[in-house]
């Protein structure tokens, strides 16, 4: 075993907030500093969660007593700073997604090799209901040979945080450099990665100096982009990233997922089995199932569809899928507020027990890289006008 964590949070914005109290009453962390280049910003965590700050990351990096660095800064930054952080000898939680680049997703990987230290990337859509419904019925066979999936983060750009939509210099970064909440539920139900992919682009038509050349630090011009993935195990995924489009809720989802023997339906509060027969098919509404017991209690209801549809249900509430992954949760958790489909806990809880036993968690830096990497490509594809492209591959854990 590890000493127990002395975790650095660095960058104190909108999101990171959701989990500062879960690394606090973690029974595997000691202590909990803050970091933010905006001071006040720091100084609103101290008071609001009795917490002390650490002026910047260089001196996070020299303290040997921290050996711990949970990243919630902008986005591109993630790469950069996980890097430098395991080059410290800290253990890394990071934010999605990985790194904006290839190469700073390798460097990521050969450093968690090297070193030994705990990598994770905090996908939240790893313990979303349906991913975890799929991945399952899967691994017991129920779909046969996996074929075709769909699965997209469908989140509009009026709905992002203020302080985001107020950088223009980054609130325009190309969907497919934010990949992983559509990435990650269809690979890791399908139990695959992807070998090649071909995607193209909507340029965006709103003009109001968010998706524009000039104005955002890529000159990304698509609000929205759109793949096909080949995934290694013969199979082909749709995978989508949208930042205009009139759509609310669930964001990340996985709408199909279709086998040789079986295949499964989403759409809104409905989740639908299929079974071959020899007559056609058994079709099960898995529904109560995978829907957030809360929901369900609401579903006779006029307004329940679009309620749901406007994200009514889905932050703090657990569904009966994830009832086997809650008996492992610290007891310290039970009073505290969830996140994105229930997920928060799962996820500091992964990391923490990894960092601490000195292990790699289930979205140890072989997956996370497997995640980012398909959309940083995909991307490219859409500037090349729906060219197919190779994917890089740095291989997996267990395999190395």
């Amino acid at each position: 075993m590890s000493r127990k964590l002395t975790v650095a949070i660095v960058g104190c914005g909108d999101f990171a907030k959701n989990f500062v109290n879960l690394f606090k009453v973690h029974p595997f962390v000691e202590k909990v500093y803050v970091c933010d280049i905006i001071r006040s910003k720091a100084e609103g965590y101290r008071k609001k969660f009795h917490v002390d700050i650490i002026d910047t990351f260089e001196t996070i990096l020299k303290r040997e007593d921290i050996n711990a660095v949970a990243i919630f800064a902008q986005r591109h930054l993630h790469g950069p700073l996980a890097m430098k952080a395991l080059c410290a000898g800290k253990h890394v939680y990071s934010a999605v997604p990985m790194a904006s680049e290839v190469e700073e997703c390798q460097k990521i990987v050969e450093l968690v090799k090297r070193t030994g230290l705990t990598y994770m990337m905090g996908e939240t859509c790893y313990y979303y209901p349906s991913s975890m419904y799929c991945r399952k019925t899967y691994k017991e066979g129920v779909f046969g040979k996996f074929v075709y999936g769909e699965s997209q983060y469908h989140h509009d750009i009026s709905h992002f945080p203020k302080d985001f939509l107020a950088d223009r210099r980054s609130t325009g970064v190309p969907p497919f450099y934010y990949p992983t909440h559509s990435t990650a539920m269809i690979l890791a139900a399908a139990d695959s990665f992807v070998k090649k992919v071909a995607a193209f682009g909507y340029v965006d038509q709103e003009h109001d100096g968010i998706y524009e050349e000039g104005v955002n630090q890529w000159d990304n011009i698509y609000s929205n982009e759109y793949s096909l993935m080949l995934l290694d195990n013969g199979g082909t995924a749709r995978v989508n990233e949208c930042r205009r489009i009139g759509y609310k809720a669930p964001s990340s989802y996985v709408s199909a997922f279709y086998g040789t023997q079986g295949a499964y339906q989403f759409n809104n509060a409905q989740h639908l089995l299929t079974q071959k027969t020899k007559e056609g098919v058994q079709l099960t509404d898995v529904s109560n199932l995978i829907n957030p017991i809360e929901m369900m209690v609401h579903k006779d209801e006029a307004d329940f569809r679009e309620n749901v549809a406007n994200h009514m249900w889905q932050w703090n509430c657990f569904s009966p899928q994830q009832q086997e992954e809650i008996k492992r949760l610290p007891e310290s958790y039970r009073e505290l507020e969830n996140g994105h489909m229930a997920s928060h806990q799962f996820l500091i809880d992964d990391f923490c027990s990894a960092a601490y036993q000195g292990k790699q968690p289930v979205i140890n830096a072989w997956k996370a890289a497997r995640y980012t990497i398909p959309g940083l490509i995909a991307h490219q594809s859409v500037c090349r006008g729906g060219e197919t492209m190779e994917v890089p591959d740095f291989g997996d854990m267990d395999t190395e």
